[in-house]
């Protein structure tokens, strides 16, 4: 049954007639709840969309160190996007389907604004954290994303590493007003988005990427390379930076707890992460 956009009454859906091949995967507010913790109906859910021939990947704001855990955790072996569509890769990196990683010189040009912006700018790679000082955001990743800093100066680093995302993560009002200055001297520059996690809330993760950068332009590169027609994809999310990957799938899922734009471009919302809203979308689909 069709039902409009906005309903929660997930338990009337029935897709039965539509031949959906992939299944993508947003993580913190939407397999992950505010605990860190993936329940078990989700799982025996994601369990059961592979059986049922459905192949599973994950697409985060994360970076892939973060992400290690959970891929292994629910043995999703196949392709997932990581740093906020940056990358597409198995979990090893050691095939990448796709890599957009920021330029030398705009990477240069990040750093020289967060010094003059006194924000505390953090690098990734696909196997470091770079940080200049340790900060309540090293203390997070650490804690709830299992992501060690390393400490560096990054006019030491910033021509040797393939830099693939940037962030700063503002915690007070007077960090908050200075990630806008740092932010309003990049976006015509560079790729812009915004994730959250229940885990934190009201903290905003901000994510600096290479132009064109998006989750739904990764999803294009993954569903070209596993030969499955846009049309065939589901994709389920929360936040902002899922909107690109919701209006390039086939059909678009909002949890329960999604930010209200999500919500308006979303063919069907579920219920929120904390009641399993991932795993009510699947059991009706399947």
């Amino acid at each position: 049954m069709a039902l409009p956009a906005g309903t929660t009454k997930v338990k009337e859906i029935r897709l039965t007639d539509n031949a959906y091949r992939l299944l993508v995967i947003d993580i913190d507010g939407t397999l992950v709840n505010r605990y860190g913790t993936i329940s078990d109906r989700d799982r025996e859910a994601l369990s059961r969309a592979q059986e049922a021939g459905i192949q599973v990947a994950l697409s985060t704001g994360r970076g892939l160190q973060a992400t290690v855990g959970i891929i292994r955790e629910l043995s999703l072996d196949s392709y997932h996007i990581s740093f906020d569509g940056a990358l597409v890769s198995r979990l090893d990196s050691s095939e990448e389907i796709y890599a957009s990683p920021i330029s030398k010189e705009l990477v240069r040009q990040m750093i020289d604004a967060a010094h003059e912006c006194r924000v505390d700018l953090e690098l990734f790679t696909v196997t470091h954290y770079f940080v200049e000082r340790e900060t309540w955001s090293t203390n997070a990743h650490r804690d709830f994303f299992s992501t060690y800093s390393t400490i560096v100066d990054f006019r030491q680093v910033w021509e040797q590493e393939r830099i693939l995302k940037g962030g700063v993560v503002p915690t007070s009002p007077e960090e908050t007003a200075k990630a806008v200055s740092f932010c309003s001297q990049l976006d015509q520059h560079l790729h812009l988005s915004l994730a959250r996690t229940p885990a934190y809330p009201g903290v905003d993760f901000i994510n600096v990427l290479a132009p064109g950068v998006s989750k739904g332009k990764a999803l294009e590169k993954l569903a070209a390379h596993l030969e499955v027609p846009l049309s065939e994809v589901i994709a389920v999310g929360d936040g902002t930076n899922d909107i690109s990957l919701l209006t390039t799938a086939g059909l678009a899922i909002a949890m329960g707890n999604a930010e209200d734009e999500v919500k308006s471009i979303a063919d069907y919302v579920t219920l929120d992460v904390d009641h399993s809203g991932l795993a009510a979308a699947i059991e009706a689909i399947l």
